[in-house]
């Protein structure tokens, strides 16, 4: 449990299992709807380590990837073909669904429209 109290120029934190009732109410008199009260008995973990993003990572193709930064940008097939040079739409849809190689150029190009690294367009199957 976490009673967190945050006003102009105070900050109190105090964690533990089981901070005296007292205190919560007192706090409470004090600062009224300031005062927050969480259950935190949850432990935070490194998303990256653990075996659920490391096998999701493992099954998701360059395709999958093209696919995912393509729809959060709200853009087409069509329009991701036009951004890349005039690329067909029927070209990125077999490049999405792993029926055509992203090339190293394209690669490169997709890496600097959506402002990411490149090896995310690149299979590690392929680099073998």
């Amino acid at each position: 449990m976490q009673a967190v109290v945050k006003t102009r120029h105070i900050d109190i934190k105090i964690r533990g299992k089981n901070i005296p009732t007292k205190l919560i109410y007192a706090l409470k008199d004090e600062y009224g709807d300031k005062v927050k009260i969480t259950d935190d008995d949850d432990v935070l973990v490194n998303i990256l380590e653990t075996p659920w993003y490391k096998d999701l990572k493992e099954k998701t193709t360059p395709g999958d990837t093209t696919r995912i930064y393509r729809e959060a940008k709200g853009w087409t097939q069509e329009k991701l073909g036009e951004l890349l040079g005039d690329i067909p739409r029927q070209h990125i849809s077999n490049m999405e669904h792993g029926k055509r190689p992203i090339s190293s150029n394209t690669a490169r190009k997709l890496a600097k429209l959506f402002n990411v690294p490149m090896d995310r367009f690149i299979s590690d199957r392929s680099l073998n």
